[in-house]
Formats: C-alpha cells, sequence, structure tokens
C-alpha cells in the first residue's frame, strides 16, 4: 500500500500503517489487511563447502597454502545480486579453502 500524500510505500506498525516520509498515518479497511514481510538475520553461517566429494568440478589453480596446482570449487551469491558471484576454491591436496571475488 502506497501513501495517499506522498505515494511512498507504507509500513506497519503497531496496528496501523505508517509513512516513513511524511510520517501520516492510516489505518488498514478489514478488506486491506496488510502482509508482514520480514527476512533472516544475516548474522548465521553458512556452510559453503561443508563436505568435498568427487562430483565437484576442479580447476587448474596454485593453492595459496601448499602450492598444489588443482582445486574444487564452486560459485555463490554472497553480495548482492548485482555485483558478480564469489567463486570459493579448495585445494585438493591439504583442504585450505579461500575465495576470488
Amino acid at each position: 500500500m502506497f501513501c495517499p500524500k506522498c505515494k511512498c510505500l507504507l509500513f506497519p506498525k503497531d496496528g496501523k500503517l505508517v509513512c516513513r516520509k511524511c510520517g501520516a498515518e492510516h489505518e488498514p479497511s478489514s478488506a486491506q489487511k496488510p502482509d508482514v514481510i520480514t527476512h533472516k538475520s544475516r548474522d548465521r553461517e553458512v556452510a559453503v563447502l561443508e563436505e568435498v566429494s568427487g562430483t565437484l568440478p576442479t580447476a587448474d589453480i596454485e593453492c595459496p597454502s601448499c602450492g598444489h596446482r588443482k582445486a574444487y570449487w564452486v560459485l555463490r551469491q554472497t553480495r548482492a545480486a548485482d555485483e558478480p558471484a564469489t567463486r570459493i576454491y579448495r585445494c585438493v591436496k591439504c583442504s585450505k579453502s579461500w575465495r576470488e571475488y
């Protein structure tokens, strides 16, 4: 729903819809019950390469730890969608993980 005064998006607060720009409060009608959308916190840890299996693709890249020339890799979108994905490597020999942005 949008504010009728300034046309900005309305957000739910204490059972009312409030405009963050002009501060106007609007009572939602019974037919227009607002949906509250929540998102989970980004404070959690996500295992990227928890278990390395033989099915992961490999690349010929030098490990910064042991110098071995082969590593498993995966692509993860670690930042915003309009930025490139992060390539995460894990050495086949020593299991050291590193990133390439």
